[in-house]
């Protein structure tokens, strides 16, 4: 894609544009000026011309709201119309306009994946999941709901697995135009509706979270619907596997998720805070105003440390746990961890119809992903709606400690208990 600018201004501007897909098929409809302060800036002094576009596109006609209590709509994509080097100077003018709330370049965000091990094993961590989370025991309860949507948002998927295909609702890919070379390439973004997986990430996260359970362990809910959302392609390196993806375009994935209705949205994925403005922050605004829980990778650098979506507020960021219910080593913690899943040797699909096993917070992450949507599927069976503070309620005050302290420095409020939250739930309800 062409490099582009994303300017949030302080009020909506009279000149309505279109989101910047449409601008793909609709060039001559786009809008090429934008505020006049800003394109004596760009055109004028640095020479640069773009077509203005909306980073989001409404769910509806009409901004909602929510959409513009989140500022959604003050939010803009401009796209240059040259491969143009954007100097530092620029954003620095721009960024001191009275009209300008923040500028910044598109920029590609990297986050570690772990490897895979291609394992024939038909059910090494079964104990370990069961136990761990006391699995067996929730699924008395529920095994989840078809009403109750978790929207992954990782690599692609492999829909067609066996273990995951009943589950798989219509999806998008969000970058299919990543280069080996660290680059995207093309003039616009191309994606479409077949978010494909290239290294298994996604699908193994998928299995954790909807497996059927035919040669490998039983996923959380099985029953539940998912939303799979590719936001991230793969990029080959000697130390492993990156996931890169425009930091914009997981913003439209996040978006385009809540607008489908998902209850639960789920990020094995996490970014530094580099530039101004935190990543994700105002789309992660509005998907909790809409009542989603989102739940985020804590990372894993096993240093105290912030990746995003995770560190935000209201975010559910999930740390690791061995299979002795400890922190792993490798989990990165902070006060903003709230819990802890297993997440050393997970076994799970993975690509050509396989299984693989791999460790991370990424894995443990679709645990909590799981909790939460089984949870909410046991109210809905029972004609109830739980909301998202009352879901982080169950889950805080029904987790295994893994200190003397209420929230541990590491392990958060502790190790995720799926039989406790429904217990407590179910005491909760019988006392109205």
């Amino acid at each position: 894609m062409k490099p582009h600018l994303i300017i949030k201004t302080k009020s909506l501007l009279d000149t309505p544009t279109v989101f910047w897909e449409k601008a793909i098929a609709h060039k001559g409809m786009v809008p090429e000026q934008f505020l006049p302060s800003i394109d004596n800036v760009l055109q004028k002094k640095y020479g640069i011309q773009f077509w203005l576009t909306y980073n989001f596109q409404p769910k509806k006609n009409h901004w909602s709201k929510d959409e513009i209590d989140a500022g959604l709509n003050r939010i803009y994509r401009l796209i240059l119309k040259n491969n143009t080097t954007i100097p530092s100077s620029l954003i620095n003018e721009i960024q001191l306009l009275p009209e300008v709330e923040y500028i910044r370049t598109g920029a590609i965000a990297k986050t570690n994946l772990p490897t895979q091990n291609i394992s024939q094993a038909k059910s090494f961590s079964q104990k370990y999941r069961e136990n761990g989370i006391y699995l067996k025991e929730a699924h008395f309860y529920s095994k989840g709901s078809p009403e109750i949507k978790i929207a992954i948002l990782d690599t692609g998927f492999e829909v067609d697995h066996p273990e995951i295909r009943h589950a798989m609702l219509q999806g998008k890919d969000f970058v299919n135009i990543i280069d080996g070379a660290e680059q995207f390439i093309g003039d616009y973004l191309n994606y479409d509706n077949s978010p494909e997986d290239e290294v298994g990430h996604g699908t193994h996260v998928a299995g954790i979270i909807a497996a059927k359970g035919n040669k490998m362990p039983i996923g959380v809910v099985p029953n539940c619907k998912i939303i799979p959302v590719k936001v991230l392609g793969a990029l080959k390196r000697p130390n492993g596997v990156v996931g890169a993806g425009l930091i914009d375009n997981i913003n439209n994935g996040i978006k385009w998720a809540v607008d489908q209705g998902a209850d639960v949205i789920n990020m094995s994925l996490g970014i530094k805070h580099t530039g101004g403005g935190l990543p994700h922050e105002e789309v992660i605004k509005y998907a909790l105003k809409k009542g989603v829980t989102v739940v985020a990778a804590s990372g894993n650098d096993g240093m105290q440390d912030k990746y995003y979506p995770g560190a935000l507020p209201g975010v559910i960021a999930v740390g690791a746990a061995d299979d002795e219910g400890k922190v792993a080593h490798f989990s990165t913690f902070g006060g903003h961890v709230s819990l802890i899943a297993p997440g050393v040797n997970v076994y799970s699909s993975f690509l050509k119809n396989g299984y693989a096993m791999s460790s991370g917070t990424s894995q443990a992450a679709p645990f909590v992903s799981g909790a939460i949507a089984l949870i909410r599927s046991f109210a809905h069976e029972n004609g109830k709606t739980l909301f998202d503070k009352q879901i982080k309620y169950l889950l805080k005050h029904t987790s295994d400690k893994v200190s003397t302290q209420f929230k541990d420095i590491k392990g958060g409020f502790g190790k995720i208990n799926l039989l406790d939250a429904l217990k407590l739930y179910q005491y909760k309800t019988s006392m109205l």
